[in-house]
């Protein structure tokens, strides 16, 4: 099956912001090992979340330093997390995520 890299965008970004806000994965190493993408790729869809209208920010944990913390959903903007939640196996599948 060949999927257009506008759908497994869209499906990767959907799927980082299911990661962290199920709890599963809120931080960049984490995601890393949970999808097996590489570092940057994980930043930059991090970084990308915005243009889905997805609000998720990044807290510094107290007393750490050089960036030790973790991100959160603060908002979903007009994306259904339900519906990430009804179509897991399907979004894995078509990115070949685990």
């Amino acid at each position: 099956m060949t999927v257009s890299k506008t759908k497994s965008s869209f499906y990767r970004r959907l799927y980082v912001a299911w990661l962290i806000d199920s709890g599963v994965a809120t931080s960049v190493p984490a995601l890393v090992d949970a999808t097996g993408m590489p570092r940057r790729t994980a930043q930059d869809t991090l970084a990308a979340l915005v243009d889905l209208d997805i609000d998720c920010r990044f807290t510094q944990d107290d007393g750490e330093r050089h960036n030790a913390g973790h991100y959160r959903i603060h908002d979903w903007g007009a994306i259904d997390p339900q519906w990430i939640k009804r179509n897991l196996e399907q979004i894995k599948s078509v990115l070949g995520y685990p």
